[in-house]
């Protein structure tokens, strides 16, 4: 098989996936997943495919116009990661690496490994010079904002599914909810089941420092995640000083670069990178150095495609977000082993679309 592959063409087709389970934040309710498939098409017949998650479906347009430009720029080149990435981000260099920029360049980057891998008959994580394994995930797609009777309910439900670990959606418009939140959901999940919260960046710094003290004295908690807005790394780093709980903080880092300084200003516990946010394949193993090096343990977000190929060659792997927002478009999606998550034998991501499927969720 061609090893030396050069793009063909990017294209990329809007779904939206209707949610298992609808979830409610601090920010808002998402009932659909709206995914951007992106397909590389390589001179040596490889397709190499990653998603994107848009949040909103207004959001699907525009990333479809910057991928599609991007796709333009490097038409006819190495399927290179690093030169795609180092040429991506000099055109862009003035419009800013961020935001819908370093999603589609993450999408783009995800693509160009999966054909890698492909070419080469190996998944993503052996050509990172790792070895497939499963990883400690916990259920991520449940225990929004919601009545305290549904929460036990969920709650009850997320863990049988597999897992030993949940993550409960705080940031209520009081203290005291979200208190009884947190009880109820530990109380029906039990001591043996790993729990975390996430604020969703709900509060100020005043009142995350005054609700996470009550987080402490309630014990139980192995992280309390954006607690404030994410990209106030000084009051992040106020919040973590006087939170005796471990902050997380990381799905919004823009690129390696933005974690860096969130490092450096000492903002957090753990970091959670997110594959589209963070440039991919690329972005993340330079996160997963800089964490290294500060002696961070790195969770992912959301991705399990992808993260479950990325967190066994990641030096602090600690824990993998788990949902299920892109199973229903894929022909074999990701399996739960033992509170686990088992990527997809096979070469490259692994990920294939169930056309079917993709046709009936068309956006």
């Amino acid at each position: 098989m061609k090893t030396n592959l050069k793009i063909q063409s990017i294209s990329v087709r809007a779904v939206t996936v209707p949610m298992r389970r609808p979830l409610k934040t601090s920010t808002g309710a998402v009932s659909v997943a709206p995914l951007l498939l992106v397909d590389l098409k390589t001179d040596g017949g490889i397709v190499g495919r990653s998603y994107l998650f848009a949040i909103s479906t207004a959001h699907l347009k525009p990333l479809a116009a910057v991928v599609e430009a991007m796709a333009e720029m490097i038409a006819g080149d190495a399927v290179a990661p690093f030169e795609i990435e180092k040429k991506l981000r000099a055109r862009f260099t003035l419009l800013g690496v961020h935001n819908i920029v370093v999603f589609a360049m993450a999408a783009i980057d995800m693509c160009a490994w999966d054909a890698l891998g492909q070419a080469l008959g190996q998944p993503v994580v052996r050509l990172l010079g790792g070895e497939p394994r499963p990883v400690l995930a916990y259920n991520s797609k449940g225990l929004g904002i919601q009545k305290t009777k549904d929460l036990i309910v969920e709650a009850e439900e997320l863990v049988a599914e597999g897992f030993s670990a949940v993550k409960l959606r705080l940031g209520r418009p009081t203290a005291a909810a979200d208190i009884d939140a947190l009880r109820a959901v530990k109380k029906a999940i039990g001591p043996q089941v790993t729990l975390m919260v996430d604020f969703n960046q709900a509060l100020t710094i005043a009142e995350a420092i005054r609700r996470g003290r009550m987080i402490d004295d309630e014990g139980g908690v192995l992280w309390i995640e954006e607690p404030i807005r994410a990209d106030d790394f000084a009051g992040c780093a106020k919040v973590a000083r006087e939170v005796a709980t471990p902050i997380q903080i990381g799905e919004n880092f823009m690129g390696p670069e933005q974690m860096a300084q969130a490092i450096a200003a000492g903002c957090c516990d753990y970091v959670m990178p997110d594959a589209q946010r963070i440039g991919g394949v690329t972005g993340w193993m330079r996160a997963a150095a800089l964490a290294q090096g500060a002696g961070l343990e790195m969770s992912s977000h959301l991705f399990p495609e992808a993260s479950c190929q990325l967190l066994p060659v990641t030096p602090g792997c600690h824990w993998l977000e788990y949902v299920d927002w892109a199973d229903p478009i894929l022909e074999e999606p990701v399996r739960i082993q033992d509170g686990k998550v088992v990527g997809v034998a096979g070469p490259g991501l692994g990920m294939k679309w169930n056309e079917k499927a993709v046709k009936k969720f068309s956006a």
